[in-house]
């Protein structure tokens, strides 16, 4: 499998509730949180084995704000 190859945001990435990465992103950018997201969607709510994925995912999305947000944008380059 290629490391580099984009996932598609429509994959499945709960299987026991059927959660999406796209949902998932979605309700990241409201400015829902892992606990949040949880109770909306059921994801992490059943075996756990999609716990690393969401966090991961959410980790990834986090750093990805930061990096375009203004405040950052501002910073001086040190």
């Amino acid at each position: 499998m290629d490391a580099k190859k984009p996932i598609p945001t429509d994959e499945v990435i709960c299987h026991c509730s059927g959660t999406r990465r796209d949902v998932v992103q979605s309700l990241f950018e409201q400015g829902m949180d892992m606990a949040t997201i949880s109770s909306w969607t059921g994801a992490l709510s059943g075996c756990g084995g999609c716990e690393w994925d969401i966090a991961e995912l959410l980790k990834q999305l986090a750093e990805k704000k930061q990096a375009t947000s203004p405040a950052s944008l501002d910073s001086p380059l040190v």
